[in-house]
């Protein structure tokens, strides 16, 4: 959508049409036939991850970026990080296959303007910097500020795989859209204590095992929240959209207005500074920032970026196996539904299990168990979805290597010493 077009008076919306429209549009059922991915890169120096680079070198290296025959999207985040998003493809292999293809012909443009891309769910070397000037992110990093600086690291230190999954069948089963959806959340958990890679920050360690996941935890939860889980998804969601703070009031000329303390809801009931449109319905969602967005199909959203050229085809390859193979599908969800009792009432990821999950990782002995009885059924499916054994062979050596060892990619990290930005040394 472009920045303008935002003040057309003549698409007005109301409480009802919002209702419909959302419940519409984001939840579309149907066979689980399609997945995609989408991933963040920390962007620098091979030898010199500390020095931040200049706008106009990034700019640069971008350019020649755009001019590759990509089959993935690709786009900027606010801090520089680079985002590539694959088209919906048909199946697993066929997501991995084309989105290594862009990867290999995205680094080789980049290492020919000295970068190098990195797998790290937040940066550990240097402290968050905007290089992207525009009225979005220029009222996003309004808006998220009033909570803390939690919000401008999330933007601009911050990298995720992002795995996208058909929302599922509209019958009840184990590939019907209300289950995939539970299952999202409960396994949404083991997902970040497993993959968890983000210990340090701008030179420090944190103390957690996924500070990326621990950014998003002190970011308002009508934000970075999901809704209640006790409710029919559409119906949640419908009402969450509602509820949720406008992060802005976008306009065509001027600076965008950032109000304070306004939901949509209040917004078309005519607190606002002029009425509501289609347009910024449709905007509304696109800052609202769940762990399971529902966009058409189910983005999940809590994966910490991976270590290595091919770390992000194993939550990739695990996630589709744990929710479009049946048989897996139903040991996850009964593997995982005695978490909700941890979770407690509160939404993802604002609640203990999920605080847990970034803080220990796999440290913690229930998502320990959890995990590796999910990753053991992942194994399982891999093989019935068709999968070539060289993912096969990448899940295997992650689940032996960090699963059944109670360990994440963080751990690997925490085991060696890291000088801090003042030259000492900081230590797990």
């Amino acid at each position: 959508m472009r920045e303008g077009d935002c003040t057309n008076l003549g698409d007005l919306v109301t409480e009802p049409e919002v209702e419909a429209l959302v419940r519409g549009i984001c939840f579309k059922t149907g066979p689980p036939r399609t997945v995609g991915v989408e991933l963040e890169w920390i962007v620098h120096e091979p030898h010199r991850p500390r020095l931040p680079l200049a706008p106009e070198r990034l700019d640069a290296a971008y350019v020649a970026l755009r001019a590759l025959p990509l089959r993935s999207a690709l786009t900027v985040e606010p801090g520089g990080q680079l985002e590539l998003s694959s088209l919906p493809a048909a199946t697993l292999t066929e997501c991995v296959s084309a989105m290594r293809a862009d990867l290999t012909a995205v680094r080789t443009a980049l290492r020919e303007h000295g970068l190098v891309v990195s797998g790290h769910g937040t940066d550990p070397w240097r402290p968050p910097r905007r290089v992207l000037r525009q009225p979005r992110y220029d009222a996003l990093e309004a808006s998220l500020d009033r909570a803390g600086p939690a919000g401008r690291s999330m933007m601009c230190s911050s990298a995720s795989v992002q795995v996208c999954l058909d929302a599922g069948y509209e019958e009840p089963g184990p590939l019907g859209h209300g289950r995939r959806w539970l299952l999202a959340h409960l396994l949404g958990a083991v997902l970040v204590a497993a993959f968890a890679n983000s210990p340090m920050l701008s030179g420090r360690s944190t103390g957690w095992r996924s500070t990326r996941q621990l950014l998003w935890e002190r970011i308002d939860s009508g934000r970075s929240g999901a809704p209640p889980l006790g409710a029919e998804p559409r119906s949640a969601w419908a009402r969450h959209v509602l509820d949720a703070p406008v992060m802005c009031v976008r306009s065509d000329e001027g600076p965008w207005q950032v109000p304070e303390g306004l939901s949509f809801r209040e917004w078309i009931r005519g607190a606002g500074p002029r009425p509501p449109t289609r347009s910024d319905l449709d905007y509304h969602l696109t800052t609202l920032f769940p762990p399971v967005r529902p966009r058409g199909h189910l983005e999940l959203r809590m994966i910490d970026a991976q270590p290595g050229d091919d770390g992000w085809l194993v939550p990739l390859a695990v996630t589709t196996a744990l929710f479009d193979d049946p048989e897996a599908a139903e040991t996850a969800y009964r593997v995982v539904k005695p978490l909700a009792e941890r979770a407690g009432p509160l939404p993802a990821p604002h609640n203990p299990l999920w605080r847990d999950a970034a803080r220990l990782g796999l440290a913690d002995p229930e998502l320990r168990e959890a995990a590796t009885a999910c990753f053991t059924a992942a194994l399982d499916a891999l093989p019935r979805l068709g999968v070539d054994e060289d993912v096969r062979r990448a899940v295997a050596d992650f689940t032996h290597r960090y699963v059944v060892r109670g360990r994440c990619p963080a751990d690997d990290v925490l085991d060696l010493p890291h000088p801090t930005s003042q030259g000492r040394t900081v230590r797990s």
